[in-house]
């Protein structure tokens, strides 16, 4: 072998351990999302978690407000759902953006729920509405932060997609961004 063919083989060894690098790389950032996701869905569950008895402890006391209370319920079981969804391909665009979407809808009956239980003093002081009511209120504290961890793992892979060269290898193994949430 000549010195051209020598010289051809260990360019395309480097490039070959370079590509297997670079995707090696990007399906660790994409497994980082997944990771950060589950921190997401620990909050939701802890969320999640309080939903049927809060709605049921609130039902029979506050009957005259069963729309509200559906709605939220509602709205909750579509978050689920999209949360399902999303937990299924942390890197999923459009199921990150069914999710955010979801959650807008379960804050805004979210908080015609809370202020509905703010009008009845009496239901708020029961001790299992108020326990109930404090563990919404800190697992949904708890949610920003895991969101965030998130969004910083999902911005490095969308980032780490389009740097050149390796946006040629995210190409050819049709890699696409991640949904922000």
């Amino acid at each position: 072998m000549d010195t051209y063919g020598m010289a051809m083989l260990v360019l395309a060894a480097v490039l070959a351990f370079w590509m297997i690098g670079a995707y090696n790389r990007l399906v660790a950032m994409r497994n980082e999302i997944a990771q950060a996701w589950a921190k997401v869905q620990v909050a939701l569950d802890q969320r999640g978690a309080t939903v049927e008895p809060l709605g049921l402890a609130l039902r029979e006391p506050m009957a005259a407000e069963h729309g509200a209370l559906d709605t939220w319920l509602a709205a909750h079981a579509e978050s689920t759902r999209a949360a399902t969804s999303l937990s299924a391909r942390a890197v999923d665009k459009e199921a990150a953006q069914a999710w955010v979407t979801a959650e807008a809808a379960l804050a805004a009956a979210t908080s015609r729920v809370l202020a509905l239980l703010d009008q009845h003093a009496e239901l708020r002081a029961q001790e299992q509405v108020a326990e109930l009511t404090t563990r919404w209120r800190e697992a949904q504290a708890r949610l920003p932060f895991a969101r965030q961890l998130f969004n910083e793992a999902a911005q490095a892979y969308n980032d780490a997609l389009v740097v050149f060269p390796t946006r040629w290898v995210a190409a050819g193994f049709k890699l696409r961004q991640a949904g922000l949430i």
